[in-house]
């Protein structure tokens, strides 16, 4: 009987933590694999390959946070529709993320996003992806 209730126990359990992590993806672009996600050339290639998804299709995993000379950025993994790349969302505000930002990220890691929103600024010198708002935050 004890053996019973353990293996239903692991197979419970792992069924959940299995359910919990992102679904793998292979990265096939060059641009993404050579470069860092806070690059110009590596946003503006997720630009390019965003103006062609499904938005739909898009799933987000938040990787990290981050602080560099007073800006606040999110990580997230972005995939689907073929796509598989980071994306760093600059954090003008943290309305329905203060949690997030108090803790910064911690305990949030892994957490997926659904129906992330954000608009693109880009020129010559720049591209950023700017917060909007999310619908729910599945952990």
């Amino acid at each position: 009987m004890n053996s019973k209730f353990g293996y239903t126990f692991f197979l419970l359990f792992s069924i959940w933590f299995s359910s919990c992590d992102r679904p793998e993806c292979s990265n096939e672009n060059l641009i993404f694999e050579n470069n860092a996600p806070n690059s110009k050339v590596y946003k503006d290639e997720l630009v390019k390959q965003l103006g062609g998804i499904d938005e739909t299709k898009l799933t987000y995993w938040l990787q990290k946070y981050e602080e560099k000379s007073g800006e606040e950025s999110l990580y997230f993994h972005i995939q689907g529709d073929s796509l598989c790349a980071i994306l760093q969302l600059s954090m003008p505000h943290w309305t329905k993320l203060e949690e997030v930002k108090e803790k910064k990220g911690v305990g949030r890691r892994g957490a997926e996003f659904t129906n992330l929103k954000f608009d693109i600024l880009q020129d010559s010198v720049s591209t950023k992806f700017i917060y909007r708002t999310f619908d729910r935050l599945i952990d």
